[in-house]
């Protein structure tokens, strides 16, 4: 009954913040080098208060623009949903339960624009590392803060290695999101980092393969790597809370 409880609370924790992230998704989707979107397409300002970054992409006229918010909200209060049922009732599920929706707003970002970010990717790296550093001390935290920052240094080199290799498959963003990611994943150790690490390849590579199955891509076509691994995260740390 407690897990219910609190995969309930998990579940309106995802949709609210789901329903927060459509204008930051629409302000970020933009190529490299440009500034962040500050009018909507039919050249308003953006709503809110000081070109506000939380909430509905909404048009002065009414209209709606940028991402679905009913599908971001669903997708975000999913992922909360599984994550809290995984887990269970450990400390370390409010760093999942915060990290969630950023995860999804960078999905959606990279699925748009092909970018991660810096202001949204090196902050998420500090704030996991700093999260599960004070989760560690507390009772029932069940991973080791010391495999996730080596982790993080782990993944983010490989990321980088493959980077130096071919740029024109990874981009640097995804290398600065691995140093996250590797922290979330070293969380529950060795096994789960590569559990997960190769969950995201192995759906970015089915999803590839699809698309040109059914020819709707190129083999030369560049596919954004960044869902795929988030994704392949999320796989990871719901192996590693189900095996404890």
């Amino acid at each position: 009954m407690e897990t219910f409880w609190i995969t309930a609370a998990a579940v309106l924790w995802g949709v609210g913040t789901g329903l927060l992230i459509p204008r930051a998704a629409y302000r970020l989707s933009v190529p490299p080098g440009e500034p962040w979107r500050a009018v909507c397409p039919a050249g308003h300002p953006v709503a809110g208060a000081g070109n506000g970054w939380l909430g509905r992409a909404r048009c002065a006229d009414g209209d709606s623009y940028g991402p679905s918010m009913p599908v971001l909200a669903t997708v975000s209060a999913a992922a909360c949903a599984v994550l809290a049922a995984a887990t269970g009732v450990r400390p370390e599920l409010v760093v999942w339960l915060l990290l969630a929706p950023a995860g999804v707003l960078l999905a959606i970002v990279d699925a748009r624009a092909h970018r991660l970010p810096d202001v949204l990717t090196l902050p998420l790296a500090v704030a996991v590392l700093v999260l599960l550093g004070v989760v560690a001390l507390l009772p029932g935290a069940d991973g080791s803060w010391k495999t996730a920052l080596l982790g993080s240094v782990a993944l983010g080199a490989g990321f980088f290695a493959m980077f130096l290799i071919a740029p024109r498959g990874l981009g640097f963003g995804d290398v600065k999101l691995a140093l996250a990611l590797g922290a979330v994943l070293g969380w529950r150790g060795w096994g789960i980092l590569l559990a997960g690490t190769f969950a995201g390849y192995l759906l970015f590579s089915l999803y590839g393969i699809g698309l040109i199955l059914t020819r709707r891509s190129s083999r030369t076509k560049a596919i954004p790597v960044g869902p795929f691994v988030l994704a392949g995260t999320l796989v990871g740390t719901l192996l590693g809370s189900c095996a404890q």
